[in-house]
């Protein structure tokens, strides 16, 4: 009898393989799958419906091995331009990955032109979403270019600085079935572009021209649309409350309306607009208007159904807290960041009824304390966010109540908060779910508080630890062992960090984003420890590190291939040679991976070197 065991790959069909390939959610789960054998690679390729494409250079063999992509997102390969699509659909046979593709991203694609657009447009017939956000160099040919995407739904064009109303009009002409629209800072678009849009793209849902020098002209057009849902227009310095007004009786479906940063609208317009619309599930008027009218107080008690307000910058008062409470109980977010006239009494009155609040905003509102935190925590159960940055008056007595009945909390601020100390950590620990926790200025902190943190946060991805000084080695070696998806970590000036804690930090290999700024007991040594290690570093700030020299770079320039930015303080033509031939090492040894850009400040500036 044989006692050879038969794989287990050989008995799972691909249909299985698929179903099980179909649940791995995280990249690196999916990384791991893939290089185990060529058959679950193979799965993985047929499988596979979104790319995020890291280096131009692997553009070809990659869309060669997936072929029923859905989404191709080229926004973090800036160095594309019109003679890698000549050349990618020349060499791949576009008819087979191109044939399923919905969605492209091509933001920050500022190489990229009118002909190479063109040409990507004719091969993907079927696209319904582009992004060309911040391609600042596109312009009116471009626009021409995307109008040939007949099927297009959804068009990104945030700061495509050289598009007018003429490059508006092709698209609105030539892209009629438009239902998401976003022109954010495309300053070259008037009215006279608004009103040709409204007029042809009577499918549109979402419109955002915020920061466009359109006036209430343009509100007059929005209004005839008929299945407009949200309206962003941050930022517009020439609409006024006649605008609003346009709005009142247009737009019937409108939900969500965002007016931050209009200096000329005021709560009375906006009460206007809440008198048409009492559907609304979405209110932003942050540093729109200082007072509040009573009006607009009137208005919100017919705002049954609203999940978000944001009122950032207004003095607030218990009345307008207490009208919120009675008749907003499906609020979900409210925003009050630097409003003046928060109290306590008022924050017990607005949660008393708002019991389903997930994300609340105090940031700057200094006559908060325990008092206010308690009741939230007491009232909010389902609390995922909360942000108290400069609440100088709460204590570690409020993080026990959070840490006792918040227990689903995810973004906690507490930067510049002088009254958090370990015993508040300890306590705060016990929200395990924590994803984002900001503690920058908290000088009253220890590693014996970040060892808490560390033992019972394990989903951590962000802390910001930005001058707590008595953070050191021991508080790091904690955080490398217990919070192993850490991605982003601000240490910048914790002083009493050294080589030690670097070696500490190479265990996280997920970090990506580090701020070392001032740590001025750090060397050459526990850089190269870090780097080895952290292989997927794509942002480091080394500013003010006096004793890192040149032998650190050069093992920085060779471990850190994903690496899109490093700010340093000290520069000289010695270090740039070295980096430039370390670079051209990698291309002799075909390891394509390098370095899109190396930011470097000298005397005061920044400078940057390809």
């Amino acid at each position: 009898m044989s006692t050879r065991s038969t794989p287990i790959l050989s008995v799972l069909t691909e249909d299985l393989l698929i179903r099980v390939n179909e649940k791995l959610v995280q990249d690196s789960d999916r990384k791991t799958w893939r290089l185990i054998c060529k058959e679950l690679h193979r799965v993985d390729s047929l499988t596979r419906k979104t790319l995020r494409v890291l280096h131009v250079e692997f553009l070809l063999t990659l869309l060669k091995n997936y072929t029923n992509l859905h989404t191709l997102d080229l926004s973090v390969c800036p160095r594309i331009d019109d003679w890698t699509i000549s050349s990618l659909l020349h060499h791949v046979d576009h008819s087979i990955w191109a044939r399923n593709l919905k969605c492209l991203n091509l933001s920050r694609a500022n190489g990229l032109k009118f002909a190479g657009l063109e040409m990507l447009v004719g091969a993907c017939k079927g696209l319904e979403s582009v992004d060309v956000s911040y391609c600042c160099g596109f312009g009116d040919r471009e626009a021409a270019a995307i109008s040939g995407c007949g099927g297009l739904r959804e068009l990104r064009m945030d700061k495509c600085l050289g598009v007018s109303d003429v490059g508006l009009a092709k698209i609105v002409v030539g892209c009629g079935r438009l239902e998401r629209l976003s022109l954010k800072w495309c300053m070259e678009i008037s009215d006279l572009g608004v009103e040709l849009l409204c007029k042809k793209c009577l499918e549109l849902k979402f419109l955002d021209v915020s920061y466009l020098k359109v006036t209430s002209e343009s509100l007059r057009s929005i209004a005839s649309l008929p299945k407009l849902e949200d309206l962003a227009m941050v930022g517009c310095p020439f609409v006024n409350d006649v605008g609003l007004q346009f709005l009142e009786n247009g737009c019937p479906l409108l939900q969500k309306i965002d007016v931050a940063r209009c200096d000329c609208v005021s709560s009375y317009g906006l009460s206007s607009l809440i008198g048409g619309h009492s559907g609304l599930l979405h209110i932003d008027a942050g540093h729109c208007f200082s007072e509040v009218s009573p009006s607009f107080v009137k208005c919100t008690q017919k705002l049954k159904n609203l999940n978000t307000i944001i009122i950032d910058g207004v003095r607030g008062s218990n009345t307008i807290f207490q009208t919120i409470s009675s008749n907003c109980n499906s609020l979900i977010e409210i925003g009050l960041s630097k409003c003046e006239g928060v109290t306590n009494m008022g924050i017990i009155q607005l949660v008393s009824g708002c019991v389903n609040l997930k994300i609340i905003n105090l940031t700057c509102c200094r006559s908060i304390a325990d008092a206010a935190i308690s009741a939230i925590a007491n009232s909010c159960r389902n609390l995922l966010c909360l942000k108290l940055e400069s609440c100088n008056m709460i204590t570690e007595k409020s993080l026990e109540q959070l840490g006792l009945h918040c227990l689903l909390l995810e973004v906690l601020d507490l930067t510049d908060c002088c009254g958090i100390n370990d015993r508040g950590l300890e306590c705060l620990s016990r929200c395990s779910r924590l994803l984002c926790l900001k503690l920058g200025l908290c000088t009253n902190i220890s590693d014996k508080g970040l060892f808490y943190i560390a033992s019972n946060c394990s989903e951590l991805h962000e802390l910001d630890l930005y001058r707590c000084k008595n953070i050191g080695d021991g508080g790091l070696a904690a955080l490398s062992s217990g919070c192993k998806k850490l991605r982003k970590l601000n240490l910048s000036y914790c002083i009493e960090v050294t080589d030690k804690g670097m070696k500490s930090l190479g265990y996280l290999e997920e970090l990506s984003d580090l701020e070392l700024r001032g740590l001025d007991k750090i060397t050459s040594v526990g850089l190269t420890a870090l780097v080895t290690r952290c292989k997927r570093l794509t942002y480091l700030d080394l500013k003010h590190c006096e004793k890192i020299d040149d032998s650190g770079f050069q093992v920085l320039a060779y471990y850190s291939r994903n690496l899109r930015q490093v700010l340093n303080r000290d520069f000289n033509l010695e270090l740039l040679f070295l980096l430039k031939y370390l670079c051209f090492c990698m291309q002799i040894r075909k390891e394509k991976k390098m370095l899109e850009a190396v930011y470097i400040s000298h005397a005061g500036g920044h400078k940057t070197y390809k």
